[in-house]
Order: C-alpha cells, then structure tokens, then sequence
C-alpha cells in the first residue's frame, strides 16, 4: 500500500509542474516492462523503442489515469496496446534475450551455459503460445500482477483470467513433456511397446 501511495505522490508531483519526478516511474516499471514486452515477442531492440514509447505515452496522458486504479496496470495496458498495434504494422524478430536477466557472476561457465539454454528452451515455448495465454503467464508470473490488475489489463473478467492462465499453465506442460519425449527419442533412449 505504501508503494502505491508513492505512486500517486509522484503523480501528482509530476500533473503539479515537477516533469522530472516522473523517472522514479520510469526506473521503478522500465526492467519490468521491457521484460514484458520480450516475453510478448519483441526483440531487443523492439523491447526498448516499445518500453520508450510507453512512457512517453504514458506521461503525456498521466492526467487520464484513475486514481482508484494501479499505475502499473495501466501502464503495462498502454504497453500491450502499443505492442499490438505495431505487431498489426509489421513481424518481430525472435527474441533471445532471457525474460529474467539474473547476476551470474557466482556461476561456472558450463552453469551459465545451462542457463541461458533453460531459458531459450522457455523463451521459445512461450512464442509458441497463442498471445492470449502468454499475456496473461506473463503479467501473472513475470510482472507479478494480481488477477484483478491482469483482469483491469486485458480487459477479461477475473473468472477469465484464471481460466486462461490455467489453459496457458497446461499447455506449457504440455509442451515440456513433448519435448522430454523427443530428447529420449533423439538419444535412443525411448522404448517401443
């Protein structure tokens, strides 16, 4: 509760005549958001012009957010609009940048080699779901929104919202036993019956 209070102190500093009080938005939501958009299909590059974009969208129409809802919803609505509207435009590149970027500095190279294979593995399962299921893991697991804030997002009722995630959560399983059962076929290891 504290952090939203912040959240509206700086708002109002910002529709008050301080500009410069909106970059403790930008550096609380930019991580966040530009994880967000990759997870979505964006490449690096994209990502970056995307989250930009957001901002600047955002500030310019502070005064059009409501109070009763939080910032980052909103913002994380007007990043996913923006994304969709120029996916309509034109294809992203695949992305290969990992959703989760942690310090490796205390792992071997064979272990952040590993890594970044686990995360590329998940990257491309994600691609693989339709939009609809992978907004929804995304804003829920990467963003950590609740289902009231992915509801207030997407557009979706709650009841929605939790019907997807778990429709995206089974078709993720899904998707990690295939590929169990083509690694065992691919090093012999599958039996026939």
């Amino acid at each position: 509760m504290e952090d939203q209070s912040n959240e509206k102190w700086i708002i109002q500093q910002v529709l008050n005549g301080d500009p410069e009080a909106f970059a403790g938005l930008v550096d609380k939501y930019k991580s966040a958001l530009y994880g967000l958009l990759l997870g979505m299909g964006a490449s690096h590059q994209d990502a970056q012009d995307l989250a930009q974009e957001t901002f600047i969208k955002a500030y310019r129409k502070l005064r059009d957010h409501r109070e009763q809802s939080s910032f980052a919803s909103w913002l994380y609505t007007i990043a996913i609009n923006l994304f969709r509207s120029q996916k309509r435009r034109r294809t992203f590149g695949f992305v290969e940048q990992s959703l989760l970027q942690k310090k490796e500095d205390a792992l071997n190279p064979e272990e952040q080699y590993m890594r970044k294979e686990a995360q590329l593995d998940m990257q491309q399962k994600l691609a693989k779901l339709p939009e609809r299921y992978r907004i929804v893991l995304l804003l829920r697991y990467t963003n950590e929104l609740s289902y009231e804030e992915i509801a207030a997002v997407t557009g979706l009722t709650i009841h929605q919202v939790k019907n997807r995630l778990h429709r995206a959560r089974l078709k993720l399983r899904k998707q990690w036993s295939h590929s169990k059962e083509d690694s065992h076929e691919t090093i012999g290891l599958r039996q026939t019956p």
